[in-house]
């Protein structure tokens, strides 16, 4: 029991230090389901704003994802209250342009590794968001995971100024419409 309160202070020190790692919830915490606590570390989770965006309706969430364990670990999904579709995304070249599409199997998180979800690489895609998000805001997002755990995460809205035209265009592409998903 005293190890286990140890590592508990431990972890709460680790989130108020750095505003960015997020505990593993159990069970019996504030997950939706009964699913196992995940080994995941989120550091440094962050979504960008809408404000001033071409299209406010989507945006990214962004962080590190450290996997201190023996087995790899794909990102499999996500979930938040804020927006009804999200996706595991990462960019691809077609026909010479770099576009975004729904990362098919999830992102391994490799044995004792990182997984860097930023900017114009591997994120996670929050579509058809309910209102638009300004910076100062916090977004709860519940990472799925390939071993059935899930990892609650509270990421501060932030502005991104490095505004990319695959990033936010006008409309969505095919590959992001509701109908296209089966959503």
């Amino acid at each position: 029991m005293k190890k286990s309160l140890v590592t508990l202070f431990t972890l709460l020190a680790l989130a108020g230090c750095t505003g960015g790692i997020a505990a593993p919830m159990t069970s019996a915490g504030s997950t939706p389901s009964a699913s196992a606590a995940s080994p995941i570390i989120a550091e440094a989770a962050w979504v960008r704003a809408t404000t001033g965006a071409t299209n406010a309706s989507m945006t990214g969430a962004f962080m590190s994802l450290v996997n201190p364990g023996e087995t790899e670990i794909r990102l499999v999904g996500a979930s938040t209250s804020v927006a009804p579709m999200v996706q595991i995304h990462e960019m691809v070249s077609v026909d010479g342009a770099m576009v975004m599409q729904e990362a098919t199997g999830g992102v391994a998180i490799p044995v004792g590794g990182h997984l860097h979800l930023k900017p114009g690489s591997y994120h996670v895609m929050l579509m058809m968001l309910k209102a638009p998000l300004a910076v100062g805001d916090q977004v709860p997002l519940t990472l799925r995971f390939s071993d059935g755990s899930q990892l609650e995460v509270n990421a501060p809205v932030k502005a991104f100024v490095e505004e990319e035209d695959h990033y936010h265009s006008a409309s969505p592409s095919p590959s992001m419409s509701p109908s296209s998903t089966g959503s």
